[in-house]
């Protein structure tokens, strides 16, 4: 898959994304046939420990796109740019978000998008880096903004409207609604040509997203626009409990899950 595949599905087909964070949920996810594997920044929250996404590094972003572009032979691979690893300097940026291609074999980057990344995003494209943009709810400017819903209201809808439009201008082969209304989500899709992707934006858009832990029933909430459509989260609840159990009784390890060595009987 590549960004001009998922380019031209908008308005033909539902797509899909997930985020995976590591090989082994990223294997899991291309064998289910999902579009696109975000490698988020929410890694910060869901794997690493920290209260929010701005500590994530541009290493941490590396490290781990490049064990999910390991396993990954149909999705496209989308790195997420952390907090600060671009916007700032042009050049540090564009070497940023090249490092991803060349050192961790990503796709594509996705930005977490305002005005200030209309003309890097024309950029990135120029020099064959494809670009997702981000726009609505975008957490890494929680301290600004908060982590509330976006484009409520007449002036915040029409700014995401015209910064959808330019980063589309701009060259971006697809964009992330993040929180939206549902009807400024089907606003934004009706005029772009290149393909929305939603993630509590309404089901009009051409696609969707969500956090790989929240569908698998990982995480102990679910995002108000999330759903979970499995348990991983009770049934490594019930196994750890299981091993501890079996441990405590002495019925583990019973005889088959060991191995003796006659002739060691006598080595004393």
């Amino acid at each position: 898959m590549r960004a001009k595949d998922i380019r031209e599905k908008a308005g033909e087909e539902p797509i899909t994304m997930l985020t995976a964070y590591n090989a082994p949920d990223a294997a899991v996810v291309d064998e289910a046939g999902i579009d696109m594997i975000l490698v988020g920044d929410s890694m910060g929250n869901l794997r690493l420990g920290h209260e929010s996404t701005l500590p994530v590094t541009v290493e941490d972003v590396l490290s781990r796109t490049a064990a999910v572009s390991r396993v990954t032979e149909n999705a496209l691979v989308v790195a997420d740019m952390p907090f600060l690893s671009f916007g700032v300097d042009e050049a540090t940026s564009i070497e940023n978000c090249g490092r991803m291609l060349k050192e961790a074999d990503a796709d594509a980057v996705k930005l977490e998008c305002g005005e200030h990344t209309v003309e890097l995003t024309r950029r990135l494209t120029q020099l064959g880096i494809p670009v997702q943009a981000h726009l609505g709810l975008t957490p890494q400017g929680e301290n600004e903004t908060g982590l509330f819903r976006q484009g409520t209201d007449e002036e915040s809808a029409r700014a995401i409207v015209d910064l959808a439009e330019a980063h589309e201008e701009a060259g971006a082969f697809s964009l992330v609604l993040e929180h939206i209304p549902a009807n400024l989500g089907r606003i934004v899709t009706e005029r772009l040509d290149i393909p929305t992707i939603g993630i509590g934006a309404g089901p009009d858009c051409d696609g969707q997203v969500l956090v790989v832990d929240e569908v698998v029933g990982l995480s102990e909430r679910v995002a108000p626009f999330g759903k979970a459509f499995g348990d991983v989260r009770g049934e490594m609840q019930r196994a750890v409990e299981d091993y501890k159990a079996a441990v405590e009784a002495g019925e583990f390890p019973a005889d088959e899950h060991s191995h003796t060595q006659a002739e060691l009987d006598d080595i004393y």
